[in-house]
């Protein structure tokens, strides 16, 4: 039977008595990043999405059934693979973990399945990057939880249908657009994940703090939470920064005047942004005067590459309205310019419909 989790083996060069002190060291101080919530009562935000959750747990515990297959999409860090794992603890099922670009050929995906317990859960990460054969051998596991394999060649060729045990299989997307409607239908539960509010934000920012035993203020959890994109991941990277800062220049307890120290020796400003977020308004500002320009002559200007621009900054910026797209390309709104400092633009001189000159470009 395959282990769904890896342990990592010692190295064979460290003496007896230095792996038994490492052993002791782990036992007395048991995992402190282990942050991710560990029961659905844990969760906080996405409270619709942990209601009907918590329906579907009661409904697959009464019927004493595994639960439907399930389909998390929205941006990254902002809980999918903790769902998956509070599901899996709520159950006391096993759990299998995996991802779209591992499962590279059919035969990749042949032990997830076929070692599957009753009940169990296959989680796949980036299930929009699974190759189209192996979508579609997935297909009759997740109608009538069985395999069909074939066996042989040419006219000797026979195929054997495998039953499996019933178990889930929970998808987790960023781009839900990119799967195929066959796929995506079979999922039974869709749900989307929002970004989190502030004093949500803040109240993980407190609870973390917890458990990596430092003590944080009211007024500085917050701060964290209002520079953290509405985003759980970042703002317990956020956390830790502030951490190591306070570990390394005062006592270790956060406060407001020091995490905002911290913060600005991360170059995060008041609104989330880093110093790349600066460097892409002021550039389509400064040289571009605002915009209308694409995105291949920023990434040029910028020595930066076009998918980091797309996937990466300009989200955030489009979420806070700093910029917006059109037909012509990225433009700055007035709110990128108060932010940055900048003198507001002139309004474009609105131009006659019927003047002749107008029209040799309509």
């Amino acid at each position: 039977m395959r282990e769904p989790v890896i342990k990592g083996e010692p190295n064979e060069h460290d003496s007896p008595d230095s792996r038994k002190k490492g052993e002791e060291k782990r036992q007395a101080d048991p995992v402190e990043e282990k942050l991710r919530p560990q029961k659905l009562s844990e969760v906080i935000g996405q409270k619709s999405v942990a209601q009907r959750l918590a329906i579907a747990l009661a409904a697959a515990a009464k019927r004493n059934e595994p639960l439907p297959h399930i389909l998390f999409d929205g941006p990254p860090g902002l809980g999918k693979t903790t769902f998956a794992t509070v599901l899996h603890n709520e159950l006391g099922v096993e759990l299998n973990i995996t991802s779209g670009p591992a499962l590279d050929k059919k035969m990749d995906v042949m032990p997830f399945l076929t070692n599957a317990s009753e009940g169990s859960i296959l989680f796949i990460d980036e299930i929009h990057r699974l190759p189209k054969t192996v979508e579609e051998f997935i297909y009759p596991v997740m109608e009538d939880f069985r395999v069909d394999v074939v066996l042989g060649e040419g006219m000797s060729a026979r195929t054997i249908n495998l039953p499996l045990k019933r178990f889930t299989i929970i998808g987790a997307t960023t781009r839900s657009g990119m799967l195929s409607s066959p796929l995506r239908d079979r999922f039974h539960m869709h749900e989307h994940l929002e970004f989190y509010e502030n004093d949500e934000l803040a109240r993980i920012v407190v609870i973390n703090a917890g458990k990596l035993r430092t003590t944080i203020s009211e007024e500085a959890a917050w701060e964290l939470a209002r520079r953290s994109r509405g985003t759980p991941r970042l703002a317990n990277a956020r956390l830790r920064w502030v951490r190591d800062f306070a570990t390394a220049r005062a006592d270790g307890q956060i406060t407001l005047p020091l995490a905002r120290e911290a913060l600005e020796m991360q170059e995060v400003d008041e609104q989330g942004m880093d110093r790349q977020d600066r460097r892409y308004l002021e550039t389509l500002i400064k040289v571009f005067r605002g915009g209308p320009t694409g995105a291949e002559a920023l990434s040029a200007t910028m020595n930066v590459a076009v998918d980091t621009l797309t996937d990466e900054v300009e989200p955030y910026l489009l979420r806070k309205h700093y910029i917006v797209r059109t037909p012509r390309g990225r433009r700055a709104t007035v709110e990128a310019y108060r932010h940055l400092g900048f003198p507001e633009p002139l309004p474009e001189p609105e131009l006659n419909l019927l003047d002749p000159q107008r029209r040799l470009f309509d």
